[in-house]
């Protein structure tokens, strides 16, 4: 198993259709919680003894309701926390998957839904999640992400 996903506080799903759109989560706005308010790639701290993969497959079906088999470990991205600070490691795994945003169960957050590479630029959207989609796009983050 890779030691840098070990070392991750936290796992995120960077899920795209066949067009090219990402997947992303508008999470609550209120305080105490990890980017607030933003959009961000479906995901969550690890719990206790879980793996990276462990994680991210229980947070995709809590927030989700999404089981995605061909999920693939991709980048590993820096979250910084609603104080500014640094808070962990993410491990992000990518998936693709077609099916409509706005029929998932909304578990955690206000909703789903899928955005052109284009658009991203324009969301309040948390750094961490903005990174790994600059990777997906070929982008270094610090290049427009």
């Amino acid at each position: 198993m890779d030691d840098d996903a070990e070392e991750a506080r936290g796992a995120g799903a960077l899920v795209v259709n066949d067009a090219g759109e990402y997947l992303l989560h508008l999470r609550d706005d209120i305080p105490g919680i990890c980017d607030p308010g933003a959009w961000s790639l479906i995901g969550g701290n690890r719990d206790s003894g879980e793996t990276s993969e462990e994680t991210i497959r229980r947070e995709l079906k809590e927030e989700a309701g999404l089981d995605l088999p061909d999920l693939v470990r991709f980048t590993v991205a820096e979250s910084v926390g609603h104080d500014g600070l640094a808070k962990g490691r993410v491990q992000v795994f990518r998936a693709v998957w077609n099916g409509d945003a706005a029929a998932l169960p909304v578990g955690e957050g206000i909703m789903f839904h899928w955005f052109a590479p284009d658009v991203v630029p324009r969301l309040r959207m948390s750094g961490w999640a903005r990174a790994a989609i600059a990777r997906d796009q070929g982008r270094e983050p610090d290049e427009g992400g």
